[in-house]
């Protein structure tokens, strides 16, 4: 069992818990059934998250789904990391994740904009007790991380930001990655529209797909969990 998350009754997942669009309703039940269940801060927490969505406070479209992060948990205990970093941290669930799968001495470097959302987040991470493990810095997601020495000493890093910032992402994490440290990428499906690209940030991720699938930098895994998952190995 991930620590951090317990069986609990299923009404504890909310209905409203982001689903992969390539599953039915009924197979996205079983995909979480089948799973480690969210204990109840984690659950709470998306559920507060999905409260603001549907009173239009924030985009619905932000929350990552509950397998997802169950999965990025596992990863970061799994792969021993000890430093991550995240670009996008919204509510922070996904923050909550990687926290949970650090040792008590590791640390998770959070960048966003928004300290209206990032505080939803401060609370549940000091709720479940991993708040000295995360520092949250606000503004500019790219220049905060340009700001950074370029040096190797990440082990993990998850992005969830703007979509046609990805490219510049990626290369800026690049050098500041260890060898065979994990970077990954949300929403690189764009809900079936790479097949059909409709907008900028459609667009974005199409090529930055291609571009990644023969990047010698990384070996590279497009992943079909829930909006898609890439998964970058740094060579």
């Amino acid at each position: 069992m991930i620590g951090g998350y317990a069986v609990l009754p299923a009404p504890l997942v909310p209905d409203v818990t982001p689903r992969s669009f390539l599953l039915t309703p009924e197979l996205g039940d079983y995909v979480r059934a089948s799973s480690a269940p969210l204990d109840e801060v984690a659950a709470d927490l998306v559920a507060e998250t999905a409260a603001l969505a549907e009173r239009g406070q924030a985009p619905a479209t932000f929350q990552i789904a509950a397998e997802q992060g169950v999965l990025m948990q596992l990863l970061t205990r799994a792969l021993g990391v000890r430093r991550a970093i995240e670009i996008g941290t919204f509510t922070g669930f996904s923050a909550l994740c990687i926290a949970r799968g650090l040792p008590e001495d590791g640390s998770l470097l959070c960048l966003d904009r928004s300290e209206e959302w990032t505080a939803v987040a401060r609370r549940y991470w000091a709720r479940a007790g991993v708040a000295d493990r995360v520092e949250l810095r606000l503004g500019e997601a790219l220049e905060q991380l340009r700001a950074l020495p370029a040096e190797p000493v990440f082990d993990l890093a998850f992005v969830d930001a703007d979509k046609t910032g990805y490219p510049a992402y990626v290369d800026e994490l690049h050098p500041r990655m260890r060898p065979n440290g994990v970077v990954l990428l949300d929403n690189t499906l764009r809900s079936g529209r790479v097949l059909d690209p409709q907008s900028d940030d459609d667009r974005a991720l199409v090529a930055l797909n291609a571009a990644l699938a023969t990047d010698p930098r990384f070996e590279t895994v497009l992943l079909p969990l829930a909006d898609g998952l890439t998964v970058l190995r740094v060579r």
